[in-house]
């Protein structure tokens, strides 16, 4: 947990002097992210603040910083700036400040949407954006660690949509654990995204041979790496849909 749980800055509350405290982008383990506006030029950026907890002597925004960096080519992630700091309840809170993306939490899409669900086809061209995405950062040599629907932002642009990860885990090297783990994330947020167990009896087939019914070792056994996956939906025939 973070201090009291969460931060929960206001709107309107300044940070080291310089951006304004807009909307709550996102959470996780590590901290929050929050949309901020830089008051010398105005341009609107990102800024992830960290629990004090899970960043002793600085060391996670640091090796997150240098993650983001080696991973600059990654389309799905969110570009880094700088660094800053400012003072929360007596303490000295660091954050780290980047590009801000604009679209709608995955979260908060699929809450508005027709029955609180997308439709198959919709959200198999999201988890098709997604599975992109983070196939480069496996090829990168890296894993997210985190994927859930409160960590992606959306963009729809006609059929397709342009997603950025707000958030990432920044622990270690990847392992074969690690980027099994991103790969059931991925099909978890398909899952969640089309109603979940819900509605899952009554999918068409195509939608149940991505799932796997959410047993990791069938998920796993049909998918070995996130780019088997990518190249799977793209084969999917058009006359199920």
């Amino acid at each position: 947990m973070g201090p009291d749980g969460a931060f929960k800055l206001q709107s309107g509350r300044k940070l080291a002097g310089k951006y304004v405290v807009g909307d709550l982008l996102g959470n996780g383990w590590e901290g929050e992210v929050y949309h901020v506006t830089e008051t010398s030029t105005g341009i609107e950026r990102a800024a992830k603040i960290f629990f004090a907890e899970r960043n002793p002597n600085n060391r996670t925004i640091r090796s997150y910083a240098r993650k983001l960096n080696r991973l600059r080519n990654c389309s799905i992630l969110i570009q880094y700036h700088t660094q800053d700091a400012f003072y929360w309840r007596g303490q000295k809170i660091p954050f780290l400040v980047s590009e801000y993306v604009e679209g709608e939490l995955l979260s908060d899409l699929v809450a508005r949407a027709p029955g609180k669900r997308l439709s198959p086809f919709e959200a198999l061209h999201l988890l098709h954006a997604l599975v992109v995405g983070v196939a480069e950062i496996h090829a990168a040599g890296e894993y997210h660690g985190d994927l859930h629907s409160d960590n992606v932002i959306v963009t729809r642009y006609g059929l397709g949509f342009k997603v950025k990860l707000v958030d990432m885990f920044h622990w270690g090297s990847a392992s074969r654990r690690h980027l099994q783990d991103d790969l059931i994330q991925l099909i978890q947020l398909f899952h969640e995204s089309v109603g979940g167990r819900k509605h899952y009896a009554k999918q068409p087939a195509w939608v149940k041979s991505i799932c796997c019914g959410l047993k990791r070792t069938l998920i796993l056994k049909k998918f070995r790496s996130a780019p088997m996956l990518r190249d799977y939906l793209a084969a999917i025939d058009r006359d199920d849909l």
